[in-house]
């Protein structure tokens, strides 16, 4: 097993046991306000201090966390949902009116950039977890789509599709059956690269108000409290950044690790 691999494995288990925890115990409330409190430097009962609201620090680091695996999760189930079975009717019927309807379909999604699209949603709708979702999942449907579609096609050419085929299966059970097993490794890969852009994408969000709005703590919007305070404070910023920045690089270690492990030839070049 690569040093990759263990590595970025580590780090999400990490924080995703963090984020499992914070559900039966965090250290205090973390919407509690001890004003007399505020703005401790880390140490003591507070490992990573309080902020301005004398909040603690860890607890909000642990709720943030989950809430921002909670939303990257959802998005990437949304896109998984409906991206893998439309590129998989699009390889289905390649070159037919289907084909042609889902990959335009997909570039007028691609034409606004993802950023653009949650502010949009978010404008019409109102700023909150929810529709920072269906921002991020709407944009991850054409990503799976074109994934599945691409690691699809070659695989109706192969002997065994053909054999199936000749044995009378329909192309929709083959996809399934056939294609589908054949094309997970990618999908799993192509997963975790958008998980940890959904964690980037919801502390982006939140940092300007369209995400996770209060009481529910967010690591986006612990950044953008800490904006003024920096100097004062800079344990306010470092700790959220740090915390982005563990989870993003956890999950992108541990989509190169499985990269190499799953493809064969990345296998045979890394021993």
């Amino acid at each position: 097993m690569s040093r990759t691999l263990i590595l970025g494995a580590t780090l999400t288990a990490l924080f995703v046991g963090m984020a499992l925890l914070s559900f039966a115990w965090t250290p205090f409330d973390p919407g509690t306000l001890d004003i007399p409190a505020k703005l401790q430097p880390p140490g003591g009962v507070h490992p990573f201090g309080t902020d301005h609201l004398g909040r603690d620090i860890l607890s909000m680091i642990m709720v943030g966390t989950r809430t921002s695996l909670g939303v990257a999760l959802l998005a990437l189930a949304i896109g998984l949902g409906f991206g893998v079975p439309l590129g998989l009717a699009a390889a289905m019927h390649k070159g037919r009116w289907l084909d042609e309807a889902i990959m335009r379909g997909n570039d007028i999604v691609f034409a606004f950039p993802l950023l653009v699209m949650a502010i949009l949603i978010t404008a019409v709708f109102g700023p909150s977890a929810t529709n920072a979702i269906i921002a991020f999942g709407i944009f991850n449907i054409p990503v799976f789509a074109r994934v599945t579609r691409g690691a699809a096609l070659p695989l109706w050419e192969r002997e065994f599709i053909l054999a199936a085929r000749v044995a009378g299966k329909s192309r929709a059970r083959i996809s399934v059956e056939h294609i589908l097993p054949n094309v997970l490794n990618m999908l799993i890969v192509q997963g975790t690269i958008q998980f940890a852009l959904g964690i980037q994408v919801e502390a982006a969000l939140s940092f300007v108000g369209l995400g996770v709005q209060p009481p529910t703590p967010s690591l986006g919007r612990m950044l953008a409290d800490a904006q003024t305070l920096v100097t004062l404070a800079p344990h306010l910023a470092i700790v959220p950044g740090v915390a982005i920045i563990g989870i993003v690089m956890g999950l992108n270690l541990l989509g190169d690790g499985l990269r190499d492990r799953l493809d064969p030839r990345l296998r045979e070049i890394h021993g």
